[in-house]
């Protein structure tokens, strides 16, 4: 089991990366990203997505609970088997496959992806409609999600691509992660990266990521449309480039 020596300047990191998480979850989707990096930073990256998930699974309640109206149903029973199906996979290749070998691959994909959906290429095509765009986004999030905690790239340009407002795009986000965050916890405690030690420092985190959630419910009420997706096209950018650079 993991014991963790988090400093004083640490903790104000995951403190930090707590109320990027409940913002993202509730007002900006992307910059969760950050919280991520932040986590890594703090705490071997391996070890990190087991104190991550609890941190991100506590936000879902939040913004479930706020945007439960709004999720759009069609576009979820298209992904989460797919989904699933990729977290299952990524369970057996973690501890097989490096993360550091994955990412510079989600990151290149991703960046293909927003620069087509910014072509208006991928509604052109009508790929957004066809099953296997589904499929694909699906498989590719359940496992990168799995093995990094870096799905949330994936999910915005599939999001971005059905051209959902901004409170549908958050409660459809809001909804696939909350169940396929809670489909991993299983997988993430079989690999020890969730136990006792962990939760207990997750436990020290909670106000940060609560203040950040009510946070985002505030902010997203005075963004219009345009600069939300302007947002997310720029933070998406962003984190795919960190995924390729490293």
């Amino acid at each position: 089991m993991t014991d963790y020596n988090v400093s004083f300047s640490g903790w104000g990191i995951l403190s930090l990366a707590g109320f990027f998480i409940g913002i993202s979850k509730t007002g900006i989707p992307g910059i969760g990203m950050l919280a991520v990096a932040m986590a890594a930073l703090v705490i071997p990256a391996r070890a990190s997505t087991g104190v991550i998930l609890p941190m991100l699974i506590l936000g879902d309640f939040f913004a479930v609970a706020y945007y439960r109206r709004h999720a759009c149903w069609r576009h979820l029973v298209k992904l989460i088997p797919w989904a699933a199906s990729g977290i299952i996979a990524g369970y057996f290749a973690l501890g097989r496959m490096d993360d550091q070998q994955l990412r510079p691959i989600i990151g290149f994909i991703v960046l293909l992806m927003l620069g087509l959906n910014e072509a208006d290429v991928l509604n052109q095509w009508d790929i957004p409609g066809r099953w296997w765009f589904a499929a694909v986004v699906g498989l590719c999030a359940g496992f990168t999600t799995m093995i990094a905690n870096a799905a949330g790239s994936i999910m915005m340009i599939y999001l971005l691509a059905m051209r959902l407002p901004k409170k549908e795009f958050i409660g459809t986000g809001a909804w696939y992660f909350f169940l396929l965050n809670w489909f991993k916890v299983p997988f993430s405690t079989n690999l020890g990266l969730i136990n006792s030690n962990s939760l207990l420092l997750n436990l020290k985190v909670a106000p940060a990521i609560v203040i950040g959630a009510i946070a985002g419910i505030y902010l997203i009420r005075i963004i219009p449309q345009r600069v939300f997706e302007t947002i997310i096209k720029f933070l998406t950018m962003l984190a795919s480039i960190k995924l390729v650079i490293g």
